[in-house]
């Protein structure tokens, strides 16, 4: 199973750049997208013969989470139960018969201290919500755009951005209490603790062509799913966004 998730910056947008014929080439079985930033009914025609749910923010052209998938699915939750994050569109939970995935957007703090408070409130919540869902499915990928960078090899200038949002230290013991749940970063331990491995960059100062980046986007998987991975990728060309898809395979 071939699953790619990816932080599209505005599915229109992405659509216009090939993503269709670039997720037909990789042969992806299930697809999860972040950042949508459309209602259902501006998503261009989709490009994989299967499924697709939208989980769509109530405020025009912002966040919003999707699936599109091969594989049959059985069942498709939305929200976490928080009347904010769910008008947001920010997690969408995808059942299939041996298997769930949870497609996430988590919030960025870039914009302030208000900001950064209601991302933390989200993280919260989330690891709860997380929790429930593990126990009840053992069987679980967590994948999305998380807005951390876990370690210092998770983006270049580390040094320099110990108090930016995104590496604060609270946000990144967060993470590691968010492994704790049973799951495995299948990404690094696929490309071993010192391999750099970036799936952001700035659009700015040719960031993403010197390869100056931030690693945000994650496939979590619990043990019975870590131990089937067999590969990753995360293809800095072609560009879609000021993402990287990140895909990863499982043998299931």
């Amino acid at each position: 199973m071939r699953l790619v998730s990816l932080n599209c910056n505005g599915i229109r947008a992405a659509f216009k750049k090939g993503l269709a014929e670039f997720l037909e080439q990789t042969q992806a079985d299930v697809v999860c997208l972040q950042e949508v930033r459309a209602k259902e009914a501006q998503i261009p025609t989709m490009f994989l013969r299967g499924e697709h749910h939208w989980l769509e923010a109530e405020k025009g052209g912002y966040s919003g989470v999707g699936v599109v998938s091969e594989l049959p699915i059985l069942n498709v939750r939305h929200g976490i139960g928080d009347p904010l994050f769910d008008t947001e569109g920010r997690v969408q939970k995808i059942e299939f018969e041996k298997f769930t995935v949870v497609n996430v957007y988590i919030p960025s703090g870039t914009t302030g201290d208000v900001r950064q408070a209601e991302k933390y409130r989200f993280l919260d919540l989330f690891y709860d919500y997380v929790s429930d869902v593990i126990r009840k499915q053992p069987r679980t990928i967590i994948c999305g755009d998380f807005n951390i960078a876990h370690h210092e090899i998770d983006l270049k200038n580390w040094k320099t951005n110990k108090n930016t949002s995104g590496f604060l230290e609270d946000e990144r013991s967060w993470l590691t209490k968010f492994s704790t749940l049973g799951l495995t970063d299948v990404v690094r331990q696929l490309a071993g603790p010192e391999q750099s491995v970036y799936s952001w960059w700035s659009q700015r100062a040719g960031a993403r062509d010197r390869d100056v980046g931030w690693r945000l986007d994650y496939q979590w998987a619990t043990q019975p799913l870590a131990s089937k991975c067999t590969a990753f990728e995360i293809p800095r060309i072609p560009v879609f966004s000021d993402h990287a898809p990140v895909i990863v395979d499982f043998t299931l």
